[in-house]
């Protein structure tokens, strides 16, 4: 989430340069000693499309510490924040984001815990949901053999309800832990989220999920289990666009219609914008062929729905969520 846009011309192009450039260039900065804050850093390798400018400032912390000093660095300094993890449902914009950006991918290190009474599962926001779903499998807990396609982290999963086959995060979820922006840690349940289709309370908020609990339930032999999970990641690699970098769905579905077919109802599978693709697999996709800019997969988000409106007069709203200057 970007916290802040007010900056100053100068902050695009200042992004833009080198990813070589001098620290010495920002005098008035000085970078905290016992947290590794880099500068210009690339995020085009850091988003599942590979399209995107540089952070300003980025930090990947691997501790509670170090994400807490981070914090208090950027707000000292009154820099804008962003925080991403895994980068699967982002757009980056080829300016870059300014500012601070925290990524929270190695915030995982502290070992999940199964708490084989219960059911239930509390790990780290940096935890891939789909290592997590196999772990649960294994165990022969269901409730969560839809998440073994998904690409992103935890912590995202959290914020977005990210969701596939009809179930999502919002069913499962006891508690979160989150960090607010002056260092202090509060514990939200599932209620306090706000829960509705692919969005929660934390979208809006100034919060960063450090981890969460889960409530799983008994489902009888793991090798059913397995082989359940197996059967919804096995579909999803079968009608999804595995082979080309996207962001996953693009659109929310306006119930009681499907984007997809709202998108390939209007003959729009195959259309390119630059290098940008609407997946000839399934329209709710765009891939990065090769060479796709933020700029072409915006745009080609833009014609999509202005297609749709005029066809259809409905308007699609991205799932995805779009940082940045375009």
């Amino acid at each position: 989430m970007t916290l802040s846009q007010d900056r100053s011309p100068s902050v695009n192009t200042r992004i833009q340069q080198s990813l070589e450039v001098d620290v010495h260039t920002y005098p008035e900065l000085e970078i905290p000693t016992d947290c590794p804050i880099r500068l210009a850093v690339s995020l085009k390798g850091l988003t599942t499309w590979k399209v995107g400018g540089a952070a300003e400032w980025y930090l990947e912390p691997r501790t509670l510490a170090e994400t807490q000093s981070g914090l208090a660095w950027a707000r000292q300094n009154g820099l804008p924040i962003t925080f991403i993890g895994a980068g699967s449902n982002l757009l980056i914009s080829d300016r870059g984001l300014a500012g601070l950006v925290i990524c929270t991918r190695h915030l995982r290190h502290v070992n999940t815990q199964f708490d084989n009474e219960t059911r239930s599962i509390s790990a780290d926001a940096g935890k891939m949901v789909a290592s997590l779903a196999w772990q649960a499998a294994r165990r022969g807990w269901g409730g969560m053999e839809w998440a073994a396609g998904i690409p992103g982290t935890l912590g995202g999963a959290v914020v977005m309800n990210a969701g596939a086959h009809g179930h999502s995060t919002q069913e499962i979820l006891v508690s979160t832990e989150v960090l607010n922006l002056d260092g202090s840690i509060e514990t939200l349940t599932n209620r306090d989220l706000n829960y509705s289709y692919r969005t929660s309370k934390l979208q809006g908020d100034s919060q960063l999920v450090l981890s969460a609990k889960f409530q799983l339930q008994a489902a009888g032999d793991p090798e059913d289990i397995k082989a359940r999970t197996f059967r919804d990641l096995e579909k999803r690699h079968s009608t999804q666009p595995y082979d080309r970098p996207s962001c996953g769905s693009v659109f929310r579905n306006p119930s009681p219609q499907h984007a997809a077919a709202l998108i390939e109802g209007l003959g729009l599978k195959g259309y390119r914008i630059g290098d940008a693709e609407v997946s000839t697999l399934h329209a709710n996709f765009i891939i990065n062929r090769q060479d796709a800019t933020a700029s072409d997969i915006r745009s080609l988000i833009y014609y999509v729905q202005s297609q749709v409106k005029a066809k259809h007069s409905i308007e699609l709203e991205p799932e995805v969520k779009m940082l940045g200057e375009f």
